[in-house]
C-alpha cells in the first residue's frame, strides 16, 4: 500500500522503552506510552512473541504495533526480526521514541536522519542497515534545561518526569494520537503540520 503522497504507508509502528515495572513511568518509556495509547485507539491487543523478542498487536488491515522487550539498547533485534517476518520495508516503519532535544510537550515526526546518540535508534539503524525509516519523537527535555542541569543523561532518562513535565508529555502523546489518522492515511505532511503546531 502506498500513501497519497507517493510514499509507502506505515505498516509497523514500534514504540521504544524498557520492559519491567521499575521502568514503566520513566522518561525513556515515552515510546511505550504512545504505543499503549495507540493500541487502545485502534483496538489492538498485545501478545508476547518470542520469535521477535517483543509484544505484538495487530490492528485493522496490515498494521502491526510492536514493543521490543529486549531493553532499549537492543531494540533493533526485535524491530528487524518483525520487519523480516512480515516483509516490511524500512520506509514502512514508524519508530516512536523519547527525544532529549525536544522540550516536554513537543512532538515531531521526520524521515531518516541521524540518531542523536539514542541507543535504541542506533541499534535499529544497525540492524536494518539504514537510517531511512520514520521517527515520531516525543520530547522529554534535557537535564541541562531542567532544575538539575548537572544530572547525568542516563539517570535523567531512567527517572520519572516531574508532575509538570508528565502532564506536558501526556499532552504531546495526545496530540500525536490526534495526528494518527493522517499518518495511517499516508498523509505525512499533514501529520507533521498537526504535530508541530501546538495550541497557544
Amino acid at each position: 500500500m502506498r500513501s497519497g503522497e507517493g510514499k509507502p504507508a506505515v505498516r509497523l509502528v514500534a514504540g521504544l522503552g524498557n520492559p519491567g515495572r521499575e521502568y514503566a513511568f520513566t522518561r525513556h518509556n515515552a515510546g511505550f506510552w504512545f504505543l499503549d495509547a495507540l493500541a487502545s485507539k485502534v483496538g489492538a491487543a498485545f501478545r508476547s512473541e518470542s520469535k521477535f523478542q517483543g509484544q505484538l498487536g495487530k490492528a485493522e488491515g496490515n498494521l502491526r504495533l510492536l514493543k521490543p522487550m529486549t531493553y532499549m539498547n537492543l531494540s533493533g533485534r526485535c524491530v528487524s526480526a518483525a520487519a523480516r517476518f512480515f516483509t516490511i520495508a524500512p520506509a514502512e516503519i514508524l519508530v516512536v521514541h523519547d527525544e532529549l532535544d525536544l522540550l516536554p510537550g513537543d512532538a515531531k515526526m521526520k524521515f531518516g536522519g541521524g540518531v542523536a546518540g539514542h541507543n535504541g535508534l542506533k541499534d535499529i539503524s544497525a540492524q536494518l542497515g539504514t537510517k531511512d525509516f520514520w521517527r515520531l519523537r516525543i520530547g522529554i527535555g534535557h537535564p541541562r534545561d531542567s532544575s538539575i542541569p548537572q544530572q547525568d543523561v542516563a539517570d535523567y532518562v531512567l527517572a520519572p518526569p516531574t508532575v509538570a513535565d508528565g502532564k506536558t508529555i501526556a499532552a504531546a502523546v495526545e496530540r500525536a494520537l490526534d495526528a494518527w489518522p493522517a499518518i495511517a492515511a499516508g498523509e505525512f505532511e499533514r501529520a507533521m503540520l498537526l504535530l508541530h503546531t501546538k495550541e497557544k
